[in-house]
């Protein structure tokens, strides 16, 4: 009998312990740090999980910008005795991107604008910046985490007036659509997400050169075929208004603030054509720093170099008062200036 009663004793002893033991547990489950919600004795994992795990950030699918500028420079001369001529330049400027980017897709799309004029004492206004440029590409990826595209681009220049060779206004060397430009190409396009930076290449690039004016076409300006003439100077076949090259094609597209209130932009375009001297390289490069001083005020420094061999240039030689041949040259302007931005 004393052997039962212990042996009962025993039992009751341990499953008081295993009570105790399960409820620590219970406890520790039940911590305020993760709050479980019991359901008919199942757990709502997906309750517990947005509870401890935080929401990740979603990157915006678009990125634009609409951003427009006028700089004004001004000299004036009153009883200035170094002598000077008062003039004005203002410079209009327009640049819209869209950038959209979710997934597998990428799809970029920049318009360009700018138009400058020039007023100076005892002369007649006069151009000095002329641009249009549209430009847009879309590229696919198989790989999730890489940063490298197959894509395909395609672009266009031309300027919106006449320009000429100053003081000559009579014959104008260049006019809209004349030259223009159209470039159609498939490649590769590297845009990284953590950076405003963008490089295509693409090995197989269609380049149409347009020049719809027939004067100029017949001189055979910016390369396109020019006229044929008899002995006595009269036209037997027109000028050509549209050349075609295909080539190789490299762009880069580069924005950064460098500084606090300090950004820089650089723009690389190279091409090659294969059909006709392949070796020699078309350059358009542009630099751009621009000092933010407030949100509407800002100062601007920038260079465009740019290398074309069909576009040729002429030269008088005074002393023997003729004209030698046409060759291409090292185009090159320099810009500063002051003006007003609006960004919307």
């Amino acid at each position: 009998m004393k052997h039962k009663v212990f042996y009962l004793f025993l039992f009751f002893l341990n499953l008081a312990i295993s009570q105790k033991n399960e409820s620590e547990i219970v406890n520790r489950i039940s911590s305020p740090k993760i709050p479980l919600i019991v359901k008919k004795d199942t757990l709502d994992l997906a309750k517990v999980l947005d509870t401890v795990i935080p929401d990740k950030p979603v990157a915006p699918r678009w990125k634009k910008t609409n951003k427009t500028g006028l700089n004004i420079n001004e000299v004036a001369f009153v009883n200035w005795n170094a002598g000077g001529n008062n003039s004005v330049t203002a410079i209009a400027n327009a640049n819209f991107r869209r950038q959209y980017k979710f997934k597998d897709i990428l799809w970029n799309s920049e318009m360009l604008l700018s138009y400058g004029l020039n007023s100076q004492e005892g002369q007649k206004i006069r151009k000095t910046q002329d641009n249009i440029q549209v430009t847009s590409s879309f590229g696919y990826k198989t790989k999730e985490l890489s940063s490298w595209y197959f894509s395909g681009k395609t672009s266009f220049q031309t300027q919106f007036s006449n320009g000429y060779n100053y003081p000559n206004r009579d014959v104008p060397i260049s006019r809209f659509m004349a030259p223009g430009y159209l470039f159609l190409g498939i490649g590769s396009e590297y845009s990284p997400s953590e950076k405003d930076f963008n490089l295509y290449i693409s090995p197989v690039t269609l380049k149409s050169t347009f020049v719809l004016d027939q004067n100029l076409a017949d001189q055979g300006s910016f390369g396109v075929e020019a006229a044929e003439y008899d002995n006595d100077g009269n036209r037997i076949k027109k000028g050509k208004n549209v050349r075609s090259e295909l080539g190789f094609l490299v762009t880069s597209l580069w924005l950064s603030e460098i500084y606090k209130n300090m950004f820089f932009s650089n723009r690389v375009s190279l091409y090659s054509d294969y059909l006709n001297s392949f070796g020699n390289v078309d350059v358009d490069w542009e630099m751009n720093l621009e000092l933010k001083f407030n949100q509407y005020i800002a100062a601007n420094v920038g260079a465009h170099l740019r290398y074309d061999n069909d576009v040729k240039f002429k030269e008088l030689v005074i002393e023997e008062n003729e004209t030698v041949a046409y060759s291409p040259r090292l185009q090159f302007k320099q810009l500063f200036g002051i003006g007003l931005v609006y960004n919307f």
